[in-house]
């Protein structure tokens, strides 16, 4: 009878989790770099080191790009989140703000509304939010509210 190779099992274990992270289940940016990541991780860490390891060394590598990956995508997403916040903060009402993303090349339009004052206080503003990702164009319209911090938030 074959003995069944723990380090083996554990490799395809791993890859099968970088492919879900890889699937539509990806809400964002942070998410499909550690899945990115995880896979290329992965896939070199099986290539490095003795025969008999690769499935630890599958496992190591996954972790490692998993976590590095996920690294570089969570900062797209911060500094797209500055820009929308920069706009809904600076920007007079119904002058568009553009720009891109130059690790992405994601093309992004904020044109805020007016400002408007809940009963607590607290500043609101709508605006329309444009991207162009990978050719596709969608637009939504955002209401946001100024935090104490002055960070606005959906």
């Amino acid at each position: 009878m074959r003995q069944v190779n723990k380090s083996g099992i554990l490799a395809v274990v791993g890859m099968v989790f970088a492919g879900l992270l890889l699937s539509g289940c990806v809400e964002n940016k942070a998410q499909g770099g550690a899945g990115v990541g995880a896979l290329g991780g992965g896939l070199l860490g099986s290539l490095v080191g003795p025969a008999k390891n690769r499935g630890q060394n599958a496992l190591i590598g996954a972790a490692i790009g998993g976590i590095a990956g996920y690294a570089v995508g969570n900062e797209m997403d911060k500094n797209d989140q500055m820009q929308v916040n920069r706009a809904y903060e600076r920007t007079p009402d119904n002058q568009p703000v553009a720009w891109t993303n130059p690790n992405t090349g994601h093309q992004y339009t904020v044109t805020p509304r007016s400002t408007t004052q809940k009963a607590n206080g607290q500043h609101c503003r709508q605006a329309e939010i444009e991207s162009v990702i990978d050719g596709r164009r969608e637009t939504v319209v955002k209401m946001a509210c100024r935090r104490a911090d002055g960070v606005w938030e959906f």
